[in-house]
């Protein structure tokens, strides 16, 4: 009827199709409001696409407060909801365990994966990426008081050379005997002497979990969980050399604009220079 208005009579319209004239500019009225949720759903759909998918509702939440908007977690979750926007399942690990090759040592860390300063506590371990029938093996040190990725190596075969390039990259951000705790998985990697003497030459302790006990690894366990939702499962990759690419910029993503809530709505790198700052 409102597109008729401009070619026919309003009376004629209305007594028509028996409306009355009250009805008629009320619904007028209300075609005319603006959905008041217009904006922060532009904002929604740009953060979401803009992090290709990877941020949840909470996240996306943060992000829309950052910009000086006020409004709650469960209102962004319905407004996803709306426009079909929701994030993926997590998968399972790469398991390195093979037996003892070497020395078991205790779990030092104990589940407490709270560190009060950077470099105070790191996790290590290893996943594996599987594309077309050919394997790619990530190995990265995360560090617990942030989350951030210390360094990490890549390598079509999971071989000790892969750790001890890892190694290396890492000690270039410590000083000599640091007291620093090193945790990992009883992986045959970390049993080996080589191994065990570069940490101990380079002054850190380093700590096991528990044969079979994965929640003792739990942080970088949840790390090797979100790169492969977040990344892997978001696309189709044809190659293990274009999945090197997209692995090193996710990982500069992940470290420098990739939110948690854990961290106060703020990426690791950005919550460590916040830390030196007070």
């Amino acid at each position: 009827m409102y597109e008729l208005r401009h070619r026919y009579d309003l009376t004629a319209l209305l007594d028509y199709t028996g409306m009355a004239r009250s009805s008629y500019y009320y619904y007028q009225k209300s075609n005319q409001v603006k959905d008041k949720y217009h904006e922060v759903k532009e904002w929604i759909k740009t953060i979401y696409h803009r992090h290709k998918g990877r941020l949840g509702y909470r996240r996306i939440t943060l992000e829309i407060r950052n910009k000086g908007t006020i409004i709650n977690h469960k209102t962004v979750l319905r407004l996803m909801k709306v426009l079909g926007l929701k994030s993926l399942i997590r998968v399972k690990k790469y398991k390195s365990y093979k037996g003892e090759h070497g020395k078991i040592l205790p779990d030092i860390l104990q589940r407490n994966f709270k560190a009060e300063q950077p470099n105070q506590k790191w996790a290590t371990d290893i996943t594996e990426f599987n594309v077309k029938g050919n394997k790619l093996y990530l190995s990265p040190i995360i560090d617990l008081f942030n989350g951030e990725i210390i360094s990490y190596e890549l390598s079509e075969r999971p071989n000790f050379e892969q750790i001890i390039n890892m190694l290396k990259k890492a000690f270039k951000k410590i000083s000599n005997n640091t007291n620093l705790i090193l945790h990992s998985d009883q992986g045959w990697q970390y049993q080996m002497k080589q191994y065990q003497r570069l940490l101990k030459d380079k002054g850190i302790k380093q700590s096991m979990s528990r044969k079979g006990n994965c929640l003792d690894n739990a942080v970088i366990e949840n790390f090797f969980g979100i790169i492969k939702s977040e990344l892997f499962y978001l696309e189709k990759f044809s190659s293990i050399n274009q999945l090197k690419q997209e692995i090193r910029k996710y990982i500069t993503y992940y470290n420098n604009d990739r939110i948690k809530l854990n961290l106060k709505g703020m990426s690791p790198v950005i919550y460590r220079a916040h830390y030196y700052q007070i």
